[in-house]
């Protein structure tokens, strides 16, 4: 799509201002009230005089749905332009912001609003979509589905994000560094050591350039220095400052460039090799705030990755329903290294920041799962609507020859089943959110298996030490987080159900002619058909509640807005999402749902 900055820049601040005022109503942050006498019509009334009015229909778990071009301003503003920088100036008194935090929303808002008018300026049609593969339809993913404020990328100059932002669609090649064992530590899964990690990573032109490199840099034997990658930016904005006195002593030796072109994926510290698509993808901390948090890489998290990685392979391998029944592959983060910094460990009520920010992360990349004619598309991918204003979906619905019920069937069937095995038989739950989720295609474009990602800082367990957790090692067992049976569950309540099929089932809705209460059906009837195949975990489908009447509301915007999205903390937040009121559970068994 051909458009001029000014017209990107209007559409940007229409679709966010929408998406503002769904999201602080879902999460009431704001309260809209019925507008007296307008069937359908809603006003907030933000004080001194102050009020916005549209129309909008109320969905699955109370979501609201403005009804395009009805948001309106009263009284409207004198530069004309009631856009949401206004809103959410004209709600800092509702919402209870200070200076400061307004002053930080405005700013993550315009540069969200910048990233999105770059994304409308190179929107394609439904069909171009279709046609992309996984690395290049990862440069039209609009971010977080619930949050608005979700491409501030605090830290990005203009430059960087033109260069390394996913919707840039650029490439970057990393470099690479030497730090010595009393900073660093390499762990990898049985039988990946260092060495074979770099003879798959890097060809044997850059090693020997690399290991001269390193002579030259230091005074202490070669042999006692692990490698990793580091990306362009970070190694400007936080080791070359940061790590000066390591630099100085010789314990950390910049080694060059190496030679292969990289992509970020959606979650930007996360790229993928364009030249070598068969090497693994690498995940690199990133001095950049994005959302809730700070993109770096947690040293315990980092070293335990590759431990926890391979238990679930062990789960999937030992068991005959994911191993042989199930499209069902956990991504493995096969190798990693940890970098220490012994001032800031020092520190302990430093900013959790300076506890992040020197690692790497080796991931099996997707495409290897891939046959002939094979796809893989990010579940976030399934909001996507072309510029054309047809959906992905859609597209993908009728190149594959299937009824729409059937289409989504076969959706269901590749995604949940692999997803509640884990969570019933083992107690683990994925982080299966729809940048986490990979959804495996067959060459007709018809679901056929599922791939996941982020283990060590996103898998979670029960509290109790169940036998499953047996080969658990001791470093992975202490980072990975537990919570009682009802709040694993929001893994699937909260990240897929309200947090991806909320957007989706009105998609399915418009674009399939499928009504949301039968998609709502298909999902129930994918779980059911789990239980009756796997009777004796009924007690435990008990316990974590998927058909309740209703459960707690995750909310994203009034964690980040009214939390510690914007302030710096001594230690990440680990505790459980914000959660504020209940949502009614479109699974719940009523007459509606069977």
């Amino acid at each position: 799509m051909n458009l001029s900055a000014r017209d990107a820049w209007a559409r940007a601040g229409r679709r966010l201002l929408v998406k503002a005022v769904e999201e602080f109503a879902y999460e009431e942050l704001l309260v809209p009230e019925p507008d007296p006498g307008r069937p359908g019509a809603y006003r907030l009334d933000l004080g001194e005089g102050v009020c916005w009015t549209f129309r909008a229909a109320r969905g699955t778990f109370g979501a609201w749905r403005v009804e395009e071009g009805t948001l309106r301003r009263h009284p409207a503003p004198a530069d004309g332009e009631a856009g949401p920088e206004r809103l959410l100036l004209d709600a800092r008194q509702v919402l209870g912001w200070d200076g400061p935090v307004t002053a930080e929303a405005l700013r993550e808002l315009t540069a969200t609003r910048q990233a999105e008018a770059r994304l409308l300026s190179g929107a394609l049609p439904a069909a171009r979509l279709a046609d992309l593969d996984h690395l290049d339809l990862e440069a039209h993913q609009e971010g977080h589905p619930c949050m608005l404020l979700n491409k501030g990328r605090l830290g990005f100059a203009a430059s960087d994000a033109a260069a390394y932002a996913p919707e840039a669609a650029g490439s970057v090649r990393l470099l690479w560094a030497a730090v010595h064992g009393s900073l660093a530590e390499y762990s990898g899964v049985p039988g990946l050591d260092q060495e074979t990690l770099l003879g798959e990573e890097l060809d044997d032109e850059t090693r020997k350039r690399f290991a001269v490199a390193l002579e030259a840099g230091t005074d202490l034997d070669p042999a006692g220095f692990t490698w990793l990658p580091v990306h362009p930016f970070h190694w400007d904005e936080a080791v070359a400052p940061l790590f000066a006195p390591y630099l100085a002593d010789g314990r950390i030796v910049l080694l060059g460039e190496g030679p292969d072109r990289y992509r970020p994926l959606q979650s930007i510290r996360t790229l993928a090799n364009l030249d070598r698509p068969d090497r693994r993808n690498v995940k690199v901390p990133l001095l950049i705030r994005n959302t809730l948090v700070w993109r770096g890489l947690s040293t315990e998290p980092t070293r335990a990755a590759p431990d926890v990685s391979a238990w679930l392979h062990g789960l999937r391998a030992a068991d005959p329903y994911l191993r042989d029944e199930l499209r069902f592959h956990p991504l493995g983060e096969v190798a990693s290294v940890a970098v220490r910094h012994p001032l800031y460990e020092s520190v302990r009520d430093a900013p959790y920041r300076y506890h992040e920010l020197f690692g790497a992360v080796w991931r099996e990349p997707v495409t290897a799962l891939l046959g002939p004619g094979e796809r893989a598309r990010t579940m976030a991918a399934l909001l996507k609507v072309g510029s054309d204003g047809r959906a992905l979906v859609a597209e993908l619905v009728e190149r594959s020859g299937l009824a729409p019920r059937a289409w989504l069937a076969r959706l269901l069937s590749a995604l949940l089943p692999g997803l509640l095995h884990h969570l019933y038989r083992y107690g683990v739950a994925y982080c299966p959110h729809g940048e986490n989720t990979v959804i495996l295609y067959d060459a007709a474009d018809v679901p056929a298996g599922v791939a996941v990602k982020d283990f060590a800082e996103d898998v979670n367990l029960l509290p109790d030490d169940l036998p499953e957790y047996a080969a658990l090692s001791g470093r992975a067992r202490e980072v990975l987080l537990r919570w009682p049976a009802r709040e694993l569950a929001h893994s699937l309540l909260s990240a897929v159900f309200a947090g991806h099929f909320r957007f989706f089932a009105p998609l399915v809705d418009e674009h399939l002619g499928v009504p949301e209460p039968d998609f709502w059906r298909l999902v129930r009837e994918e779980i059911e058909r789990y239980h009756a195949r796997f009777p004796e975990l009924a007690g435990r489908a008990e316990a974590f509640g998927l058909f309740a009447p209703e459960f707690g509301r995750v909310a994203l915007n009034r964690e980040q807005l009214l939390g510690g999205g914007f302030h710096d903390r001594a230690e990440r937040d680990e505790g459980f999402d914000v959660v504020h009121g209940t949502v009614a559970n479109p699974l719940a068994s009523t007459e509606e749902t069977r």
